[in-house]
């Protein structure tokens, strides 16, 4: 009898355990951060759009899942991504050595550029020479942050995070800040190009900087999710392939933002 139960039992935690590691994908969770279009942002009704939205719907309906999104401040992605709060993040999230080490991520959604904006005539450069007692503005746990405080903060420039980059703007229009970084692509569309960024302009050329700046936008996902991250990515690969991802970019621009 002893035996038999402990058959029972050992039958009982293996069917636990396999149980515990089999995944089910028919929905996934995706957080963002609605701030940053036209990658994400809210429309009049209250409903989330954007390139990354677009993507992420069509990825969960190539591998047969229901999207559900979950708004969350970038700074706090990551934690929240290894809290399982939701299962990853499409958020324009560029992908750096540093992230790479606490997160994977996908095959590529994007690359698109850094660069500062700042008033029209300021003769500003994204230099730590030129910025040196200015303030600049970034979204809080942004690449845009790391690279102001690596390279500009140590020689004079003051630099203020902030929870979107909505609030960034705000500050920039009423002269608390000198300038701002961020996604060259989200400062033509999501400023520039508004009545509000009337009478600013980008400030100097694209930043490089691939151990910083990244090489590219993808999805973070738990290391541990091979098998998402197996699904997302040829979800991507398939996208690409048969021309629906050229359909969903250019409803949103008329240049390539895959990049090479």
């Amino acid at each position: 009898m002893k035996k038999l139960l402990a058959a029972l039992t050992v039958a009982l935690l293996a069917t636990v355990s396999i149980g515990a590691h089999a995944k089910d994908w028919s929905t996934i969770r995706f957080g963002v951060d609605a701030s940053y279009p036209p990658f994400e942002s809210k429309g009049a009704d209250g409903k989330l759009v954007g390139f990354d939205i677009d993507l992420g719907n069509e990825i969960c309906k190539r591998v047969g899942a229901k999207c559900v999104w979950i708004e969350n401040d970038f700074d706090g992605m990551i934690p929240a991504l290894k809290a399982k709060k939701f299962d990853g993040v499409l958020s324009s999230m560029s992908m750096t050595p540093q992230r790479a080490e606490q997160i994977a991520f996908s095959d590529k959604l994007f690359n698109t550029p850094t660069r500062l904006v700042a008033k029209k005539g300021s003769g500003l450069l994204p230099t730590a020479d030129s910025l040196k007692g200015k303030t600049v503005g970034v979204e809080q746990g942004t690449i845009q942050e790391t690279y102001a405080k690596t390279y500009w903060e140590p020689k004079g420039t003051k630099v203020v995070p902030y929870q979107n980059q909505d609030q960034v703007y705000a500050d920039l229009i009423s002269g608390r800040l000198d300038a701002a970084l961020q996604d060259a692509v989200q400062a033509e569309q999501g400023f520039l190009k508004t009545p509000r960024g009337t009478g600013f302009d980008f400030a100097g050329k694209d930043l490089v900087d691939v151990k910083i700046l990244g090489n590219g936008a993808g999805i973070g996902m738990r290391k541990e999710d091979a098998d998402l991250k197996a699904k997302v990515d040829k979800a991507i690969a398939d996208m690409i392939k048969d021309g629906t991802y050229k359909k969903i970019e250019q409803k949103y621009f008329d240049f390539d933002v895959y990049g090479g």
